[in-house]
């Protein structure tokens, strides 16, 4: 059995071990723990006090009570003369025994506050350790409660898990027999279906010939002579001719259009650097046409990743522009270059922002012979503008007077589809910014309803105005 269906044996004996594992390090970590008890360190019962015995006799004795002699004659003109000499000595004196004993006594009341300071925190010290003691003691006998607590449990546990055990061990049973049934089933419904796959090869294969036996004999007849204008009778207009599309409408000036190219498109690096993403689904291919081509760009791309390539398009001053860089570009319409073109020859054939320029009989006439002329399994590559999002029609299609119709997604892939091409898909590109859509609003309190109305209309627009300005139909042969 693989591990995703370990045995119950197996699942139980790995339970355990890992609940063993737990333990050791459970009962590792506890005895870590009591081992870690803070012991309280011994302090100091309290500071010496400061030494005040001689504070009292020096403020009595610092005042050394020198006087100036007084009196006449003699004596007292000779002591005049010697207090002149010894009285700045005398002051000298005075004055340092009256500093000396300030200090003393403005610092003997500093130390009585420092005595008084430690005293306070070392009571607090022994309090907070005495506390943090305590508090570890408490806490290593509650973790060893919690053993015996989870023990418990695992047995009123362990009893419901032995009656779970029980039923899922019968419904494992069950399950495998019936999963053998179901594998019996299977083998009988593998067989039915390998039938089908064979049957639908064979129909495929019988529709593929089918198919191109068809559109060979669609293009045999519109090479009956006088084909550029059939003469169909048509019932209630006898008189109608159904003529072969013409290759264009009246082109603009030549130098105009490239102009609006370069001011509403993109510069050159712009759209190569969009163009980028195409290069995958050309990947090993040769001989590759860039149906209108106009400035060069993916030619440029396919030129860099060494896949052979050529470019048409009716602009003589966009072919010009791609024939200065070294590119081989041809001037022309798609369907009159096509109908030139050897059938099953071309390696791949991509058209940016063409199709929407095409009427549709011509764009019908050119799918056509796409599918002729591609190689089988060569892809194609179409990107137009996206009319389902009504930003890219007001903003782009409209503004180009050379586009002729617009096509939803749906239409042109099932066009391709249509016209003999095995696989065709959509893939949307250049999504509308964030920034440029409409924003809900924020619900709050009452308004709640009304903002979530609001908010599922602005995603309803949103749908429809605001989602991918283009999209692409990538197929193949």
């Amino acid at each position: 059995m693989t591990g995703l269906q370990e045995p119950l044996e197996a699942t139980l004996r790995r339970l355990a071990d890992e609940r063993a594992d737990a333990d050791r390090r459970y009962h590792g970590a506890l005895t870590a723990l009591d081992s870690a008890v803070l012991t309280v360190p011994e302090l100091p019962e309290t500071a010496p006090p400061y030494d005040e015995r001689q504070i009292a006799p020096l403020n009595s004795a610092w005042d050394i009570g020198v006087v100036a002699p007084t009196g006449r004659g003699f004596k007292a003109r000779l002591a005049a003369f010697v207090w002149a000499i010894v009285a700045p000595m005398f002051q000298k004196q005075l004055t340092f025994n009256s500093t000396l004993v300030d200090h003393i006594n403005r610092n003997a009341a500093a130390h009585r506050e420092t005595r008084h300071a430690i005293d306070s925190l070392l009571a607090v010290a022994r309090a907070e350790a005495a506390y943090l003691r305590a508090y570890h003691s408490h806490l290593i006998v509650y973790l060893q409660q919690i053993t015996a607590y989870v023990d418990t449990k695992d047995r009123e546990t362990a009893g419901r898990a032995l009656i779970v055990n029980a039923a899922v061990n019968a419904l494992g049973e069950d399950l495998a027999k019936r999963l053998e049934s179901m594998r019996a089933r299977e083998q009988r419904f593998d067989g039915r279906v390998a039938d089908l796959t064979a049957a639908h090869d064979e129909l495929r294969t019988l529709i593929g010939v089918v198919q191109q036996a068809t559109l060979t004999l669609k293009r045999e007849m519109e090479r009956v002579p006088h084909a550029g204008t059939l003469d169909v009778k048509v019932a209630n207009a006898p008189d109608l001719k159904v003529g072969a599309p013409s290759a264009f409408f009246p082109a603009l000036d030549a130098y105009k259009y490239v102009g609006f190219e370069d001011q509403f498109r993109g510069s050159q690096d712009t759209i190569r650097e969009r163009l980028r993403s195409y290069l995958p689904y050309f990947d090993g291919a040769t001989d590759v046409l860039d149906v209108g081509c106009g400035r060069g760009e993916f030619l440029d791309l396919l030129r860099q990743k060494g896949v052979t390539a050529r470019g048409l398009d009716l602009n003589h001053e966009m072919v010009e522009v791609c024939r200065a860089r070294g590119l081989d570009v041809a001037e022309g319409d798609a369907v009159g270059y096509l109908e030139g073109v050897p059938d099953a020859s071309l390696g791949g054939l991509f058209a940016a922002q063409v199709v929407e320029h095409l009427q549709p009989a011509y764009l019908l006439r050119f799918l056509e012979l796409a599918c002729h002329k591609l190689k089988p399994g060569a892809p194609i590559v179409l990107e137009t503008l996206n009319p389902a999002c009504w930003t890219a029609f007001f903003d782009s299609f409209i503004r180009d007077i050379t586009h002729v119709w617009p096509l939803h997604p749906d239409t042109l892939r099932y066009l391709v589809l249509a016209s003999g091409f095995s696989s065709a898909r959509i893939e949307y590109r250049s999504p509308v910014a964030p920034e440029d859509r409409l924003q809900p609003a924020a619900a709050s309190g009452a308004e709640t309803e009304l903002v979530e109305a609001f908010n599922a209309n602005v995603e309803k627009l949103n749908a429809r105005m605001f989602t991918f300005l283009d999209y692409a139909i990538a197929g193949r042969r």
